[in-house]
């Protein structure tokens, strides 16, 4: 039986996409980049996502720090368009990582399903994300009452899909892998992730892309869980 619910956070419950657009179209303003060259809001989202991919896969490898990855990712990105300042570059992560948790927005029923899932298991969160953000996430968007241990990969010293965060996460709460249901986006990493320790998983995928793959249940809805759980 089902006691604990682990979730992902970003691009499972917090709309990550949506939050960061609304961020750039922020600093793109503050920082008056269409004067230094960069042509539109558009071309520099586009131009950042392949670079922090690209670095977040590094940081998820332990290839590269957390320092390293909130300045370089907007460094890069500005290189692309002949702007050599990596000051400029740092400053840009610093507002980045203070503007984009306090700039909310959830999936379509994220509250509702919260609200329905409370009363009857443990909620937790298992996150990849910098610890201070993911804290400040929950509290600006009113999700942290609803969560009893938040796992992040800095306190585990691990990051999904590593076994190790997930063990982690069975310690601080209390949980196994047979009481227990990961619940995320990202197939390789959460999903595999909880597969790999023998958790039951729910295979979140919004926008349809990724049907034939396989776990142990599929939605495209967050409201769809009331028909597992």
């Amino acid at each position: 039986k089902i006691q604990h619910i682990f979730f992902d956070l970003d691009r499972t419950l917090w709309d990550f996409e949506k939050s960061a657009w609304d961020t750039f179209k922020q600093i793109f303003a503050k920082y008056n980049l269409l004067r230094k060259g960069i042509p539109s809001v558009d071309k520099f989202h586009d131009i950042y996502t392949i670079h922090n991919d690209i670095l977040w896969e590094k940081y998820r490898k332990g290839t590269i720090g957390k320092e390293q990855l909130k300045g370089e990712r907007f460094t890069l990105t500005l290189k692309d368009f002949n702007i050599d300042d990596s000051k400029l570059g740092d400053d840009i992560g610093d507002d980045y990582i203070k503007l984009s948790p306090l700039t909310v927005n959830l999936f379509p029923n994220t509250i509702e399903i919260l609200e329905y899932l409370y009363p009857k298991y443990k909620l937790h969160i298992i996150t990849n994300g910098f610890s201070e953000v993911q804290d400040i996430k929950l509290k600006s968007a009113k999700l942290d009452v609803y969560f009893k241990e938040v796992i992040t990969s800095e306190a585990a010293g691990v990051k999904k899909p590593d076994g190790g965060i997930f063990k982690y996460a069975f310690e601080q709460s209390g949980a196994t892998a047979n009481n227990s249901i990961m619940i995320g986006d990202d197939y390789k990493v959460d999903i595999i992730g909880a597969k790999n320790v023998g958790m039951k998983q729910i295979f979140f995928d919004p926008n349809n892309q990724y049907v034939q793959y396989e776990s142990t249940y599929y939605i495209n809805d967050l409201i769809e869980i009331k028909d597992i759980l």
